[in-house]
């Protein structure tokens, strides 16, 4: 009799950064269907990330805007296991050939399955070859910055691979948005 010993559910993720205390009512219907929200980083306001985690379990990252309040309640870098992917989430990580020097030497030494930074406000889905990493970066979720559409992601893990993304676009603050 054969031993079942890596099971895996599909779940669902909802990825946002970058939100700069401004939480967006549509987060509830857009990550309804979600079994986890992560966030990475620059929250700006504990009260957003409260209302994440009044709405699904969240995993977040503080950011280089976010304070002491939100620097106790969670860390600079999350790394796990979930579903079969070895995620690593920060808020300034870089992307592939540009990563930050302070995640770098980590990230070659110990490559993650899935890399997810913020920071920039600029959206962005590469497959690192190098390090047979995915690498995503949500770009910015809220009103503040320079960014001139707001986004957000989903996806699912299944039996240890990202599949499914969806790149969601709250609005273009440039015609009509906040």
């Amino acid at each position: 009799m054969k031993r079942l010993t890596n099971i895996f559910l599909m779940i669902k993720i909802g990825l946002l950064s970058d939100t700069h205390s401004h939480f967006d009512p549509r987060f509830i219907d857009l990550f309804a269907d979600c079994d986890e929200i992560w966030h990475a980083g620059d929250i700006g306001d504990i009260k957003v990330l409260d209302k994440l985690q009044q709405l699904k379990e969240t995993r977040a990252v503080y950011g280089n805007i976010d304070d002491a309040i939100i620097r106790r309640s969670i860390k600079e870098n999350e790394r796990f296991m979930i579903e079969g992917v070895d995620v690593w989430i920060t808020h300034i990580g870089g992307y592939p050939g540009k990563y930050d020097r302070r995640v770098k030497a980590e990230l070659f030494n110990n490559p993650p399955d899935l890399f997810i930074a913020g920071h920039s406000h600029i959206l962005k889905v590469i497959y690192d070859e190098k390090l047979q990493c995915l690498h995503i970066n949500p770009g910015a979720a809220g009103i503040s910055g320079f960014h001139a559409v707001r986004t957000a992601v989903r996806f699912n893990l299944d039996n240890g691979k990202v599949k499914d993304l969806e790149i969601i676009e709250l609005e273009n603050k440039r015609f009509g948005g906040k």
